[in-house]
């Protein structure tokens, strides 16, 4: 322990045993013992959160990669669908970003049913 013997040892807690007593000596190494188990336990836990740190990372990027793989999916096959259309006046960059607003575009406008109205209004709004 530290390169210390068992000479060495018993010699500091002799010392530690006359400089204190016999009473409060094992009131100071109950202190000492609670305070190295708590040490032990907040060393613990800041390794435990450390790895929960390193973990979400992991799954973050792992997210981000997934993404990137689906985008890139659903927007080749649209840009090559079309593409035979395309005359060359829009880049294909242009075309992935009208995509990106037809589909946020498109699920704010409201739905219309076959006589016109937008869905959800009823008789009621007919007469005002």
């Amino acid at each position: 322990m530290f390169g210390m013997g068992m000479p060495e040892i018993i010699l500091i807690l002799a010392i530690a045993l006359i400089v204190l007593g016999p009473k409060k000596l094992p009131e100071i190494a109950k202190s000492l013992g609670r305070g190295i188990a708590e040490f032990k336990k907040a060393t613990q836990e800041f390794k435990d959160n450390l790895e929960a740190d390193n973990d979400l990372k992991e799954a973050r990027d792992a997210i981000q990669q997934i993404k990137g793989d689906i985008q890139e999916t659903v927007q080749k096959p649209m840009t090559e669908a079309v593409a035979p259309y395309n005359d060359g006046s829009v880049s294909e960059e242009d075309l992935e970003h009208t995509f990106d607003n037809d589909v946020t575009d498109a699920s704010r406008e409201p739905v219309e049913d076959s006589s016109g109205q937008e869905a959800g209004q009823g008789e009621l709004s007919k007469d005002v």
